[in-house]
């Protein structure tokens, strides 16, 4: 199973977080409240199931470890 964590930048977790708190759970980092960009989004879900994607969520609250 994927490893899934917080940014170890305590800072942009906790500038990512209140940007999801004005939102309403919407990424702060994209534009409109779309359903795909409810956190976790949409993309970040396939990558978490991609067993070759290593890296962060696009607005790099999290970061995925490979398998």
């Amino acid at each position: 199973m994927a490893k899934v964590r917080l940014n170890s930048d305590e800072e942009i977790v906790r500038t990512i977080k209140e940007g999801l708190k004005k939102k309403g759970g919407y990424c702060p980092c994209r534009i409109g409240k779309d359903e795909k960009y409810k956190c976790i989004c949409e993309e970040f879900r396939n990558q978490i199931a991609d067993p070759d994607f290593e890296g962060y969520c696009h607005c790099k609250l999290y970061y995925k470890e490979k398998d």
